[in-house]
């Protein structure tokens, strides 16, 4: 018997049509754009509003293509300070430092590219080395031809550059917090994230900056601690270092953190300037004995000052005895 479709010979305007099913991964798509779309903007909106509130203090410089923002602050021989990851001129700006220092040299403080006010160009890898280079033709347009260079966190790594590459430069080094020698570090490889191409600059547009809001009280619990995190931090403006471009700019010196380390662990003994090693005692995000007191005897003309009951931002919560480190260097030079 031969089977016939009821359906097939009813006139085509009668006949059954199946209602298309429902597909659930293309509204979620849809939706999943739409909420990227939202965060993209919103955050963009947040960016040019933290631009907006926070104007830039200081003065630029067109060096290699690159437009770099810096302050410069009291007279005498030229102290130069370099943020670490993260950060702008306005740490050591709240943390009191630049006001302490200026009392009796010429500070100078750039915001790294990337971070605060200054660009950072895609076509470069902006190593220390790329940095260093940067900072020294900075320096030249300015009239330094010598200085005391000191580097916090990521910005030591910049400091050592410029001692090893410049050393007629650099007359003294002060490395605040560093780290210097690789180590197996899973933290540094999630916060890379945002600097893979394509994928990073979409996290970076979205997610990662409201990920970044709702983590901050989290990670400067962890910079700052033992101590709490003083009050004078309070004018470090939040929401520069939450922008997209900055954001990115981080993730990428976190990449190349490891790799950075890597690449200079057998040179410290190069250094022949007079170089002072300050870091505080309970750092948790570098260990101070396997970074700061290795280096002390990698670096014979080195002194290790190792501050008890403080973190990683000894800037902030040890001013005094990083001053004390920038003068112990000064006063060590001939005069």
């Amino acid at each position: 018997m031969t089977s016939v479709n009821r359906n097939a010979r009813l006139p085509a305007s009668m006949r059954y049509r199946r209602r298309p099913e429902p597909r659930p991964y293309a509204a979620a798509a849809a939706v999943t754009v739409i909420a990227l779309t939202v965060a993209a903007l919103v955050n963009r909106h947040l960016a040019k509003k933290a631009e907006v509130d926070n104007p830039p203090t200081g003065k630029f410089l067109e060096v290699d293509g690159v437009r770099l923002h810096y302050i410069e602050r009291g007279s005498g021989d030229a102290l130069v300070l370099l943020h670490g990851n993260g950060s702008m001129i306005e740490d050591f700006q709240s943390s009191g430092l630049i006001d302490l220092a200026a009392k009796n040299h010429r500070v100078i403080v750039f915001d790294r590219p990337g971070f605060g006010h200054s660009d950072r160009p895609r076509n470069v890898i902006w190593t220390p080395d790329a940095q260093a280079e940067l900072i020294k033709h900075a320096l030249a347009q300015i009239g330094v031809s010598n200085a005391v260079i000191l580097g916090h966190s990521w910005g030591a790594s910049v400091a050592v550059a410029l001692g090893l590459k410049f050393p007629d430069l650099v007359s003294g080094l002060v490395l605040a917090s560093g780290y210097y020698y690789p180590t197996a570090r899973p933290d540094v490889v999630a916060m890379s994230a945002p600097a893979v191409p394509l994928l990073g600059d979409i996290m970076g547009h979205t997610i990662s900056p409201l990920l970044s809001r709702l983590m901050w009280p989290m990670m400067l619990t962890k910079i700052f601690g033992p101590r709490p995190v003083p009050k004078k931090f309070a004018q470090f403006p939040k929401e520069m270092a939450l922008r997209p471009s900055q954001i990115r700019a981080s993730a990428a010196e976190s990449a190349l953190m490891i790799p950075d380390a890597f690449h200079f662990r057998n040179r410290y003994g190069e250094l022949k300037m007079p170089v002072v090693i300050i870091a505080g005692e309970e750092d948790r995000l570098i260990d101070t004995g396997t970074q700061s007191a290795r280096l002390h005897d990698d670096i014979s003309q080195s002194t290790l000052h190792r501050v008890p009951g403080s973190g990683h931002m000894i800037q902030q919560t040890a001013t005094d005895d990083v001053m004390a480190a920038i003068n112990e260097v000064a006063g060590g030079l001939p005069g």
